[in-house]
């Protein structure tokens, strides 16, 4: 058992810190913007609420942390009253959000700096993913430290891979997320053209769905696509936020991602539907409206 800490307790954070604690086993400290939430999960899960990042990181052995985006990972961990004024030497703080490889190697600096240790450990699998625990953790640090971390985060997850130094598990994310813009566009006009040609399109995905076309999400999300639902899980805003990151890092390195930018067109067009709360699947609302 170790002293955990976990900061940010939204619909993946607050799960992934259940798991930690009632799987793990761990002495849980948690803390949150919003702290009535943080009291809930304490009330839920037996651990403790703290009312800063600095305080919840005190003492911790390892440090987690899953917020929205680059600005609010800075404010919890370097920011007035961040996890890294009372990171202790030989800590490590994992981070499992979705930012940019840019930060991830920017707080692995300062964690060094202290004498402790940084992990960027984005995840895959979405809200259900964080709910069952078998989330897919793509990681990027030395691999002494992921190695002594690795039992920890399993708690919460079904695969968990070191991919290279700080910033590796951030960029394996944005491979991810690459991979996945095309397979959905992909699908939701599979189904589009299937409705059109007055196909049964649970007929046809049950055949092609055990073929080369077979994916996660057609298996997962064609029932809901086609009956024009969309509330479940990875949501379009979130998504946008993650192409911003990638595409800016593919501006950089010299990348070539059409497709990835058609895409991410195509989830503004979403969005101006009113679709920023909708899953990414909703691409078929777009070639519907």
């Amino acid at each position: 058992m170790a002293k955990v800490a976990f900061i940010g307790l939204g619909v993946m954070g607050y799960p992934m810190a259940g798991h930690l604690k009632n799987r793990g086993g761990h002495d849980l400290t948690v803390y949150n913007r919003t702290v009535a939430k943080a009291e809930k999960w304490a009330a839920e899960f037996g651990g403790r609420a703290v009312a800063t990042p600095a305080e919840a990181a005190d003492g911790a052995d390892f440090v987690f942390c899953c917020v929205g985006n680059d600005d609010d990972l800075r404010s919890v961990t370097t920011g007035k009253d961040g996890a890294f004024e009372t990171l202790k030497a030989g800590a490590v703080f994992i981070d499992n959000t979705t930012a940019s490889a840019e930060v991830a190697r920017e707080l692995d600096a300062a964690a060094t700096a202290r004498g402790a240790h940084f992990i960027d450990a984005p995840v895959s699998g979405g809200q259900a993913g964080a709910e069952n625990g078998v989330l897919t953790v793509m990681c990027g640090g030395d691999p002494q430290v992921f190695e002594s971390a690795r039992p920890v985060i399993d708690a919460y997850a079904r695969m968990v891979g070191l991919m290279g130094p700080a910033g590796s598990g951030q960029l394996t994310k944005m491979v991810n997320q690459i991979c996945i813009a095309g397979l959905i566009q992909g699908l939701a006009e599979g189904i589009h053209f299937g409705k059109k040609a007055g196909l049964d399109i649970e007929k046809v995905i049950e055949v092609i769905s055990k073929g080369a076309a077979g994916s996660w999400q057609m298996e997962n999300r064609h029932k809901t696509m086609s009956a024009g639902k969309y509330d479940f899980g990875f949501a379009v805003d979130w998504m946008r936020k993650d192409f911003g990151i990638l595409l800016t890092e593919a501006r950089n390195n010299g990348a070539k991602l059409p497709v990835t930018a058609l895409v991410d067109q195509f989830y503004a067009d979403v969005q101006e539907m009113g679709g920023k709360r909708w899953d990414t699947s909703s691409l078929l609302a777009r070639l519907e409206k």
